[in-house]
């Protein structure tokens, strides 16, 4: 771990309970982190510049905004629950529907070449573990980038639908992400399938994304982490 008095490096604040959270504070690392800590010891450390990473329900967010605006902090935005009041941020905020870099620069492609399937069908279905009961984030933005409307969206959460027909293997039935993308007309089918299995993905690609914001100069506005990938700093 690098010195912590390193005014350059970040201090990285966790806030949430459940299993990407617990997953970050275990497991982020980055040359440019100083520290990695809960949100609960958030007067740890000042010297730091603040990352918060919200990866929690929702409940601590009024406050999260409050810290980040009184102390010039950056904001990434994991969570998919839509309750971040983006017309009132007054700091750089990252929303990331994602965080595996991977699925990130696929969503780049749809983002930017999703308009050359308009007036074809269009198939979307996603799966997580049985235990998700926020928005599909991911799912969301790919219909999105797809001229999908999102109320079509088809959500597997079946362990059983999971392994038979998507071939989720057991180990993973209790943390996975799978999407599958298809476009038709009358002749012609085209699937795109992703998996992303386990959690070391997801803090491996926060480490990328807080490399790639490291030393630049974020302006205090909302930043899509896709199109950043597009900029070329992811």
């Amino acid at each position: 771990m690098t010195d912590i008095s390193r005014e350059s490096d970040f201090r990285v604040l966790v806030v949430g309970s459940g299993k990407l959270s617990s997953e970050l504070l275990e497991n982020l690392k980055s040359k440019s982190i100083s520290v990695v800590l809960p949100w609960t010891k958030r007067d740890d450390y000042h010297k730091a510049k603040t990352i918060v990473v919200h990866a929690g329900s929702g409940r601590e967010l009024a406050d999260v905004v409050l810290f980040c605006s009184r102390n010039d902090s950056i904001l990434v935005e994991l969570s998919t629950s839509g309750n971040l009041d983006t017309s009132k941020i007054s700091f750089p905020t990252i929303l990331c529907p994602n965080v595996n870099v991977l699925m990130l620069r696929f969503m780049a492609m749809l983002q930017s070449s999703g308009h050359h399937f308009n007036g074809y069908k269009i198939e979307i279905v996603e799966s997580h573990q049985s235990t998700k009961t926020s928005e599909p984030g991911t799912a969301i933005n790919i219909a999105n980038y797809l001229g999908v409307n999102t109320d079509q969206i088809i959500s597997v959460r079946n362990p059983e639908t999971q392994k038979d027909f998507f071939k989720i293997t057991p180990e993973y039935l209790s943390r996975h992400a799978y999407h599958k993308i298809t476009i038709s007309d009358a002749n012609v089918s085209i699937t795109l399938e992703t998996k992303v299995l386990g959690e070391a993905p997801y803090s491996s690609g926060l480490a990328q994304i807080i490399e790639g914001i490291h030393g630049k100069n974020l302006e205090p506005r909302i930043y899509d982490v896709v199109a950043l990938v597009n900029d070329g700093w992811v």
